[in-house]
């Protein structure tokens, strides 16, 4: 079966809204054993959605539409699918008196615009929406089905459990399962070579190397989860250390969790990353069973007030240096008490507050302190500023798990 998914919503084409709807909808077919073909986002252009529709009706069996059942003038899903198949639309008495009981439970009266929400294609099956106003629509044309869901995630993912999925039959085969692998300190060109072997040998998987700004990700899929095992048991020969975590979570879940089994808490220094690190580790609910807290340096003044730093080790070495990333790392630790202290300086840009560094853009320091050892790296990276900052958290981030996981001898 070939499966679509099309969001609509201009909102969509932006930087300010993304597209979740169809990623979940692809997990929910994987465990049927079905997979998403096509996903495209379009936005709220009648002729756009029109000719997309046209074209997904003649190259898939079931497309999934979100968005566009709304009341307002942007809202024209149904209409466009109508057009497409010459049927007029027509208003369901039910789902008008559940719209009317809706707003009637709220002590309001329905606007004149929101009865469009009752009205459905002919020969179409409305599904109820127990979330909000817009009913969804189920639609069997040619041999092929059309579904129109609501752009709302909550109500798109309540209608699909309820009136779509129970529609599907599984795949032949059975449920696709995944394996998620999170590779810390890494390059996507470097992983790629050293797990050619492994994927040959497990070629009958469907593999998938993701690359960010933070970190590197390998995705294994198969219907065979003996045969994932079996995979994930080389990759975990192959990358050794470099492998941060298997399963869900990133980088800042790897640090908490081996913090917590090992009874220990970590505090941060922060200057050119201002904060992001802190922000990262407290994203993680629970996070505050191991991180104590962090303090934004950003300035000599501030390293001196918040972390403990002597001025004359900042006149010395500058503030972009091992010396003072390491000093951070320490006074951060013995100021919250904590067992760890991980620092972060550097130059994302240009900064008014040197302090005698002399270092190029894109150099970064991390230093990690425990009670009697430590460690310091410097590196080198490229991109815009916010760019650095976020691949600053990583390489902290990544540079502390390998002590805690004792895979870095570290210096005493």
């Amino acid at each position: 079966m070939r499966i679509e998914c099309i969001a609509i919503g201009s909102e969509l084409l932006t930087t300010r809204r993304l597209d979740t709807n169809s990623v979940w909808i692809a997990e929910r077919l994987a465990a049927l054993g079905l997979g998403l073909h096509r996903k495209t986002s379009v936005g709220d252009q009648r002729e756009d959605l029109a000719e997309l529709c046209l074209e997904a009706f003649q190259r898939s069996d079931l497309i999934v539409c979100t968005g566009g059942l709304g009341p307002t003038f942007d809202d024209f899903t149904k209409e466009v699918w109508a057009d497409r198949f010459g049927v007029p639309l027509q208003e369901d008495p039910q789902c008008r008196e559940v719209l009317v009981a809706w707003y009637a439970q709220r002590n309001r009266v329905p606007p004149p615009a929101n009865f469009k929400q009752v009205l459905f294609p002919v020969g179409s099956e409305p599904l109820a929406n127990p979330l909000g106003t817009a009913p969804g629509v189920w639609w069997e044309r040619g041999g092929k089905r059309i579904v129109l869901l609501p752009g709302v995630p909550r109500e798109m993912k309540r209608m699909w459990v309820d009136h779509v999925e129970p529609r599907l039959k599984p795949g032949a085969g059975g449920a696709l399962h995944s394996r998620r692998l999170v590779v810390g300190g890494v390059p996507e060109s470097a992983l790629d070579q050293r797990t050619e072997a492994v994927r040959a040998t497990h070629c009958d998987l469907e593999w998938t190397i993701l690359a960010g700004l933070t970190q590197v990700e390998l995705i294994l899929r198969g219907r065979d989860p003996k045969a994932l095992d079996a995979a994930q048991a080389d990759l975990e020969v192959e990358l050794g250390e470099d492998l941060a975590r298997v399963g869900e979570g990133d980088l800042e879940e790897a640090v908490l969790d081996l913090l917590k089994a090992r009874g220990e808490t970590l505090a941060t220094a922060e200057s050119m990353s201002g904060g992001l690190l802190a922000a990262r580790l407290t994203a993680i609910p629970g996070a505050s069973g191991a991180f104590v807290g962090g303090a934004v340096v950003y300035t000599a003044a501030a390293k001196v007030a918040l972390a403990g730093v002597d001025t004359a080790l900042i006149s010395r070495h500058g503030t972009i240096s091992e010396a003072t990333a390491l000093a951070l790392a320490r006074g951060i630790r013995e100021r919250l008490s904590a067992t760890w202290g991980l620092a972060i300086t550097g130059n994302a840009g240009p900064s008014l507050d040197t302090g005698g560094s002399n270092r190029a853009l894109g150099d970064c320091i991390v230093a990690v302190a425990g009670a009697d050892q430590f460690e310091t790296r410097s590196f080198a990276m490229p991109g815009e500023r916010q760019d650095i900052q976020l691949r600053s958290t990583a390489w902290a981030l990544d540079l502390l798990r390998r002590m805690l996981a004792g895979g870095l001898a570290p210096k005493r």
